[in-house]
Order: structure tokens, then C-alpha cells, then sequence
């Protein structure tokens, strides 16, 4: 199989941890946004402050973004970036429960 010219080998991916790390950071990016949309709807009581949550949520990914190369998904994430973002979910999560 090592022999077979129809195998093209996946130059994209850096490994299967920062496959992992992408996989989980963009999850994380995900459920961090519906949090803080969460957190402003709660606050404010009504669609506005989903709305405003939803902008807080653009601002993070497009921070994000800038922290990561101009890229929202990185080839290869950090380890430590990934921890902050699940910190930063976990203080959301913790902030909507508490505010309920």
C-alpha cells in the first residue's frame, strides 16, 4: 500500500493533536458565542441583548482571528490558547447560571 501512486498523503493537516486541538478549539469557539448570547439575553431580557451578545461574539472570533494569523481555524493551534477559551466558556457558563 506504501507503493500505490493513487495515495495522495494529507499536507494540510499538522498532526492528529492539532487536528484535535482545531476540532475542540472550534467547538469551543461555538459554544463561547451562544453563551454570551445567553448572558445578554439574560441581562437585558429580551432579543436586544441576544443581539448584543451576538456582536460581543463577532468581536471574539475576529479577536481570535488576529491572535492566530489571520486565521479563524489555525493549522495548529496552541495548547494554551485552547485552555483560555475553554476558561473563558467555563466563566460564561458559570456567569448565565449564576444570573438565572
Amino acid at each position: 500500500m506504501a507503493d500505490n501512486p493513487d495515495r495522495v498523503d494529507n499536507r494540510v493537516s499538522a498532526g492528529t493533536g492539532s487536528d484535535l486541538r482545531t476540532l475542540v478549539a472550534a467547538a469551543l469557539l461555538t459554544y463561547a458565542g451562544g453563551v454570551l448570547m445567553l448572558v445578554g439575553y439574560i441581562l437585558l431580557g429580551n432579543a436586544g441583548g441576544a443581539l448584543l451578545g451576538l456582536v460581543g461574539a463577532v468581536f471574539g472570533v475576529l479577536w481570535w482571528r488576529n491572535l492566530h494569523g489571520r486565521k479563524v481555524f489555525p493549522r495548529d493551534p496552541g495548547t494554551g490558547s485552547v485552555i483560555t477559551l475553554a476558561g473563558v466558556g467555563a466563566v460564561l457558563t458559570v456567569l448565565a447560571v449564576v444570573l438565572i
